[in-house]
């Protein structure tokens, strides 16, 4: 799926509709089949952006088009036939606790089935050798029958993704998915859900904290820094430096304080007694 943002903003989901937005005017294009990475410090819009390209949010201004049609000029039908062709992984996958795994990586392909088939599904699934197969490819065929409660949080998001590839899904849109997975795990993670987008040739957006995995997976970085975009380079092209200058704020807070700086006196605590 095609991607294209004119002087795109847009604010949080969760902010009000008086705070300033989370992404100001971005202007980028995504041909069918591209695989990015966006990276950046917290608070740079990334999340923003995805929920943007999954037509959940609309845009504060500019405009956003899909494959050449912008999901907001459509009816409500047709938008939602749209995001029937998308797929969004968010961080922490809203998998029901007490739900079976062979159900919620089914689920991935609810868009794509009837209501009736889809009730159907939770008490007779159909499908099981292909969510086997997807959670394989995770290392979790194990996990088939299990409950989603008894999962630790690297395995729930290594079932978020194997979702993503039931889904069929036109444009793959991933938000931190490896926040709970050790660097082997995320690092094989990328490499399955990037082969597989080849594959089957989906648009790819990921947004990623560990930048050096979004280099060796990515052949394409998209750095983000307060709402505006800082650069859009194939990963050879991204150099200490710029990372440096994309991440100054973040490295300003984590650095330690002189050790000749003056002490800062403790807050008073104050207790309220209920």
């Amino acid at each position: 799926m095609k991607i294209e943002l004119r002087s795109v903003s847009g604010r949080h989901p969760a902010a009000s509709t008086a705070a300033a937005p989370a992404l100001q005017p971005l202007e980028l294009k995504v041909e069918a089949g591209e695989q990015l990475a966006v990276i950046g410090p917290s608070g740079a819009g990334k999340t923003t952006l995805l929920h943007l390209l999954a037509c959940a949010l609309a845009p504060a201004a500019g405009s956003l088009e899909l494959d050449g049609r912008d999901p907001w000029r459509l009816s409500s039908r047709q938008r939602q036939q749209l995001r029937g062709q998308l797929f969004l992984a968010p961080q922490v996958p809203p998998l029901p606790p007490r739900q079976r795994v062979v159900t919620a990586v089914l689920a991935g392909r609810l868009p794509r089935i009837g209501l009736w088939h889809a009730l159907r599904s939770l008490f007779y699934p159909t499908g099981i050798a292909q969510a086997d197969a997807a959670l394989a490819r995770f290392d979790l065929a194990d996990k088939l029958f299990a409950r989603v409660d008894r999962l630790s949080g690297g395995e729930r998001q290594r079932v978020g993704l194997a979702r993503a590839l039931l889904s069929q899904a036109r444009l793959v849109l991933v938000d931190e998915p490896l926040s709970a997975l050790d660097p082997a795990r995320a690092s094989q993670a990328l490499a399955t859900l990037t082969q597989w987008a080849r594959d089957s040739g989906a648009t790819l957006v990921a947004t990623l904290h560990d930048v050096p995995l979004a280099l060796q997976h990515f052949p394409r970085i998209v750095g983000l820094r307060e709402g505006r975009l800082a650069f859009d380079l194939p990963p050879a092209a991204v150099t200490p430096a710029l990372l440096a200058e994309l991440y100054a704020h973040e490295q300003a807070a984590l650095e330690p304080a002189p050790a000749d700086a003056a002490p800062v006196a403790p807050r008073p605590v104050v207790m309220h007694c209920r």
